[in-house]
């Protein structure tokens, strides 16, 4: 301890220590527990952030402000804990350097050695957290520390950072810039002021706009620690041994993870949601393996608002009044039965509970976003039993249907990387000021960062092939993983393809032209087609079959709607844009158009699989 303890409401006492890592290296921690004494269950956060900073992830619907972590912390402390909150390394208060999500498996390892060796923790431990605190949560527990009893992880714990979070289908998730940008602002040298105000007079927007970048010419020049973890995480294109370290890959370390109970909460628009649905199986699957999920239609922790993006979902949307009082007693009734053994309050038991979307009037609601609904479901298992994966082929004539096509057929368009198509809406986080998450109708407009000075509908792009089923006769049910498998050629030897899939509305008074509602979406880096580990070039001609693997999702599409698949090459700034040269990944180089070409036929069977379920009322 080298602070004097501080006596805060509700008789929570707080203290400050230097915990010292194995190399010696202090991080800045924050103990939280009730004034008598005695060994109590400790929960920890361990978090990039500030640990006493604000945090607008820490709300409820009944009180929209934002709390500190010190007043999470000090609610769990008066329940009956002992909360310790520290700074990751080289962030905020910490010593060391900060390397973006590396050495987090042994400092939570010390961390762990350190709070149960103290006087006031009785052995048993949980971990909580959000985002990156998720990541640090699994990185932890790599080590199987002893004490490690229950963990809650929200909105990320990447179970393959390869496959998602920072790259995606080989392409990099370039919310991994916008992060660096606005946090090294936080994170640099306090003593250069020179620095300080080149990187706070950058301007992101421009700098995207002259991608690509090399080190010493980037936005992060100033901050030399970031920019070197950035290039070192956009250039490693291939499955190596850098995305197998246990900050990176919990899917190889789940057998640390059994016997440990672990909650997974996150959002339908969150970059983290198919880490979720990773995590979830891989770690129920283990011989004590005890894991639960809860996904919802929120964007990046958001899940006390009803709407994301420009769609909202209804009253039922949140966590609050949906499956716990709040996001605070979620928890607490969590930690309550595992650290605890007091009973699970009736309904948090079961093994998924999940938010389909859909089913809402379509309406315009009277903040201008659309109605589209959904409710709250419970099922044993993930994916849902009696789910159909079926396919909808791909048709020449921009039909989407569950009959194959009979001849074949080539679709081609011209994709050009100084003009990609942009980013509207997504599973997206930390990528203000340039791209935001959620739900919008597929169209670009003012103010679109990418957007050129005609707007309308993506449809209308020469480069977006889109196929379409007819109106619905009924109403259709997904839930699940989505795949969307391709046969393509280019004339170029590598380059990228991207599927999303789409509700589209009928026209109505509120929505004349109806509206093209985006559910998911992803991308594939051709010269990993075969191979994560060793890429492969396309050869002139060859025709190549693809998966693309977007998020998993929960939608009911009403009847008179119709289902969309949008092909393309190209989701920018979310995504890198492949330059068409086969490059190195990362590189700066000349760029060049490419034709890209989609095959149709009983022999090429272009598809996307829908996790289907009957339809309920």
């Amino acid at each position: 301890m080298n602070e004097e303890p501080i006596t805060l409401d509700g008789g929570v006492v707080k203290t400050t220590w230097r915990v010292a890592m194995r190399d010696g290296v202090h991080l800045a921690t924050d103990l939280y527990r009730p004034a008598a004494e005695a060994a109590l269950p400790v929960l920890l956060e361990r978090t990039p952030y500030g640990k006493d900073a604000e945090t607008r992830r820490e709300r409820s619907a009944a009180d929209p402000r934002p709390m500190r972590r010190s007043e999470v912390a000090a609610r769990f402390a008066r329940q009956g804990y002992a909360v310790v909150v520290q700074d990751c390394r080289g962030r905020f208060d910490s010593e060391g350097q900060f390397t973006k999500y590396l050495g987090e498996a042994r400092d939570g390892a010390d961390t762990m050695a350190w709070i149960t060796g103290q006087p006031w923790c009785n052995g048993r431990v949980g971990t909580y957290g959000l985002s990156y605190a998720a990541h640090t949560q699994t990185a932890l527990a790599s080590q199987r520390p002893p004490g490690l009893k229950a963990m809650f992880l929200e909105c990320g714990g990447f179970s393959n950072a390869f496959r998602g979070g920072i790259r995606h289908g080989g392409a990099f998730e370039l919310k991994q810039a916008t992060w660096a940008f606005r946090n090294a602002q936080n994170g640099i040298n306090q003593s250069d002021a020179a620095a300080q105000q080149a990187l706070a007079a950058a301007d992101i927007g421009a700098w995207f706009k002259r991608l690509p970048w090399t080190r010493g010419d980037s936005p992060l020049q100033w901050a030399p620690e970031y920019e070197e973890y950035l290039f070192e995480q956009w250039e490693r294109g291939s499955f190596d041994d850098y995305w197998r370290q246990p900050e990176l890959y919990a899917a190889g370390h789940y057998d640390a993870f059994d016997g440990i109970p672990v909650m997974l909460l996150c959002g339908w628009w969150d970059p983290y949601a198919q880490t979720t649905t990773d995590n979830y199986l891989g770690i129920s699957s283990r011989p004590r393996g005890l894991a639960r999920m809860a996904l919802g239609p929120w964007t990046h922790g958001e899940r006390s608002v009803t709407h994301a993006g420009n769609v909202d979902f209804g009253a039922a949307a949140t966590l609050d009044g949906s499956l716990a009082e709040d996001y605070v007693q979620m928890r607490l009734a969590w930690f309550d039965h595992w650290l605890k053994g007091r009973p699970m309050p009736p309904g948090q038991d079961a093994a998924v509970r999940y938010f389909r979307m859909g089913g809402g009037s379509g309406r315009r609601t009277p903040e201008g976003r659309l109605d589209h609904g959904g409710g709250w479901h419970a099922a044993p298992d993930w994916p849902l039993p009696g789910t159909r994966f079926t396919p909808w082929f791909l048709h020449a004539d921009g039909t989407l249907s569950t009959q194959p096509a009979a001849n074949e057929a080539v679709l081609s368009y011209e994709f050009d990387p100084a003009h990609p198509v942009p980013t509207v809406g997504g599973s997206i986080t930390s990528g203000e000021p340039l791209m935001v998450a959620g739900a919008y109708d597929q169209r670009t407009h003012a103010g679109l960062f990418g957007a050129g000075p005609i707007f309308g509908p993506l449809a209308e792009r020469e480069d977006v092939l889109v196929f379409q089923s007819p109106v619905l006769q009924q109403d259709i049910e997904i839930t699940g993983p989505v795949s969307i498998r391709l046969w393509v050629s280019s004339s170029a030897p590598d380059t990228d393809f991207t599927a999303k899939l789409i509700d589209v509305y009928p026209p109505s008074a509120d929505h004349p032209q109806g509206y093209a509602m985006n559910l998911t979406d992803g991308i594939l880096r051709c010269r990993y087609r075969r191979s994560w580990e060793e890429p492969q070039w396309l050869a002139p001609g060859e025709v190549a079959e693809i998966t693309i693997e977007p998020m998993p999702t929960s939608n009911l599409f009403r009847k008179g709607h119709r289902i969309r698949l949008d092909i393309s090459s190209s989701n920018f700034p979310r995504f890198d844009v492949n330059p068409n040269t086969g490059a190195p990944e990362g590189s700066a180089g000349p760029r060049q158009k490419a034709r890209n070409s989609l095959h149709l036929s009983a022999q090429h069977p272009s598809q996307v699989l829908l996790p289907m379920v009957p339809a309920r009322d």
